[in-house]
Formats: C-alpha cells, structure tokens, sequence
C-alpha cells in the first residue's frame, strides 16, 4: 500500500473500535447490582441482544447501541463522539441519551412520552435497552431495590416501549415475555 494512505475500516473494525470506546469511558463504573457488575456488560449485552436476537447488522445502530450511555453516564461530550465515530453515530445516541440536568421523575417522563418520536434505529436501542434492564430488575436487581420500586420500573418500561413499537416483532416479543416473567417473579 502506497505510503500515506489509509485502509477504510471495517465495519466490524469500528464496531470493535466503540466497544473500546465504551470500555474506557465506563472503566470505573459498575451496575447497581449486589454482585457491582462491570457497567460495560450493560452496553454490550444491548448490542448482543439487537445482532443477535433482532437479527440487526447495521453498524450505525450496533456502534451506537454499544456507545449509547456514554453521554449520559460518563465525561464524554457530543463533540468527542462525532469526532471519533461520526455525526450519524453522535446523533443516534444523542437520541436515545436523557438529559441527567433534569430531574429523575422527569427524565422518565419524556423518555416516556418521545418513544414514538424516535427514530427507527433508537427505537431498536431503546427497546434492546429495556429487555436487558428489566432481565436485570428480575434476576439481578439493584441492592437497594424494594418490590415496588422494581414493580414501578417493569410499569414504566411497558409505556416506553409502547412508543417504540412497531419497528422488531421479534425483540417485542421477547420484551413482551421479559416483562411477563418479571411481573410473575414479583407477583405484580
């Protein structure tokens, strides 16, 4: 190769680059859990959960699935994201990122009522996010977690994931007995 040049990457080279990214960004933290599980598991699992269950190939949609808490949770800006992975990257997980200035309530609330106002590919995201964030309220709760808080948030994903309907029947579904099994397992 002449010197000077450089190969395009792949797309599964960018995708493995995100999953660096994301890495780095969310070393430090963990889940809520008692076990404190590694927080970079979350975003993995979203991505694995899109490829493989919802059959998703789309890079865009896999980079920013893997990428999509890093505004939200850790230093990262806007601008280090369009910068590294690209405006469309940026865009989908700014789409998909709540605005921590606000309060909780109100971050719940509008993530809520926008559902139906995402894009197609942050609707896929939103909706592999609440499958894994419920399989975690179930089986791997967060310590501090009562029944009815757990109970609450299986509620609160149910209108969120209204919103996002229509775009994978087969990751609906799968929400769909997700939720199913948590609302048995607490008895809700």
């Amino acid at each position: 190769m002449p010197k000077g040049r450089q190969t395009p990457m792949t797309d599964l080279q960018q995708l493995l680059r995100a999953v660096a990214f994301a890495a780095q960004k969310h070393r430090d933290q963990r889940r809520k859990d008692a076990e404190a599980s590694p927080y970079i598991n979350h975003p993995v699992d979203v991505a694995a959960l899109l490829a493989e269950m919802g059959g998703v190939a789309d890079t865009v949609t896999l980079m920013a699935a893997v990428l999509h808490d890093t505004l939200e949770d850790t230093e990262t800006t806007p601008e280090e994201l369009a910068t590294t992975f690209g405006a469309a990257i940026r865009d989908l997980v700014l789409e998909v990122t709540d605005d921590k200035r606000l309060p909780r309530a109100e971050r719940k609330a509008l993530q809520a009522a926008g559902a139906s106002r995402l894009s197609d590919r942050a609707k896929l995201i939103r909706l592999a996010d609440k499958i894994a964030n419920v399989r975690d309220v179930i089986h791997h709760p967060p310590a501090h977690w009562d029944r009815a808080r757990r109970c609450a948030y299986l509620d609160w994903t149910e209108t969120v994931v209204a919103g996002c309907r229509g775009v994978d029947a087969v990751l609906e579904a799968r929400y769909d007995r997700v939720l199913q099994e948590g609302r048995v397992a607490l008895g809700a």
